[in-house]
């Protein structure tokens, strides 16, 4: 069961609060509103606000226009629709952010308290890549250590470039699809999407690199009953595409933080 929203408005916003993250920053001058200073060093107590998110939840800046799905909140940006699937009891599988031909998948998972763990995770991708028969490349990103890779679909080639954001006991993987994998002009606006991500941890114990917990919003919820009723009086076989559907027909799964996207 898939749900989308467009997004109308711009969402960059100004850092308010202390840095928290283990990650390189994006370079100031790709935004035009972000913040120009640099992120201070913790070692001498007082600390500039990072360039850009993902942000944790407790350093976030107001703002009322973000999607809220539970574990993640996601800011409007103009031309970016939020494509969000779900199971028939509503609980979110995939979320994938789509500007024309260039898609991102969101994925956000629990971290240690002391570790960071994405070269972990990374090295699982590749090694999950490789028993496909496809080979991944690294290299220096904005967030540190990134990794691209060409897989073959049913629609023919796509490239795939696997980023990982780390934040207090949580790593956000987003994976670009298409164009923007490769091409930074058709990365621009979901790459403003990212930055203005704001991830809800939450203070429950969780394993390392278990999914957080994502939910549908009001609005979504309330399609999930309409429909369900709907459903419920209609034929076998009558209705639409079901839990299973999702992007170039993967089937729907609660994937790992090492898994790959759907292709």
């Amino acid at each position: 069961m898939m749900f989308s929203r467009g997004s109308r408005s711009q969402g960059r916003h100004a850092r308010d609060g202390k840095a928290g993250r283990g990650r390189a920053e994006p370079p100031a001058a790709e935004s035009t509103t972000e913040p120009s200073g640099e992120p201070g060093s913790e070692l001498g107590g007082a600390t500039a606000p990072p360039a850009a998110g993902p942000y944790d939840s407790a350093e976030a800046p107001e703002d009322g226009r973000l999607l809220d799905l539970g574990s993640l909140r996601i800011p409007s940006v103009s031309g970016v629709e939020v494509r969000v699937q779900a199971n028939k009891e509503g609980v979110v599988q995939q979320v994938f952010l789509v500007h024309g031909e260039s898609m991102l998948q969101l994925g956000v998972f629990a971290a240690p308290r002391t570790e960071q763990i994405w070269d972990e995770v990374r090295a699982e991708i590749k090694q999950t890549l490789a028993k496909d028969g496809v080979a991944a490349e690294e290299f220096a990103g904005d967030y540190g250590t990134e990794l691209t890779a060409r897989v073959r679909t049913q629609q023919g080639p796509k490239d795939l470039r696997f980023v990982g954001v780390s934040g207090p006991r949580w790593l956000v993987r987003a994976v670009y699809q298409g164009p923007a994998a490769v091409d930074p002009a058709a990365a621009a606006p979901l790459v403003q999407c990212l930055r203005g991500l704001v991830v809800d941890r939450g203070s429950d114990a969780r394993p390392a690199k278990e999914p957080l917990p994502l939910r549908l919003t009001e609005e979504m919820a309330a399609q999930v009953q309409s429909r369900a009723a709907a459903n419920a009086g209609a034929a076998p076989g009558t209705t639409g595409g079901g839990a299973g559907a999702a992007p170039n027909g993967a089937a729907a799964s609660r994937r790992s933080a090492a898994g790959p996207p759907p292709g």
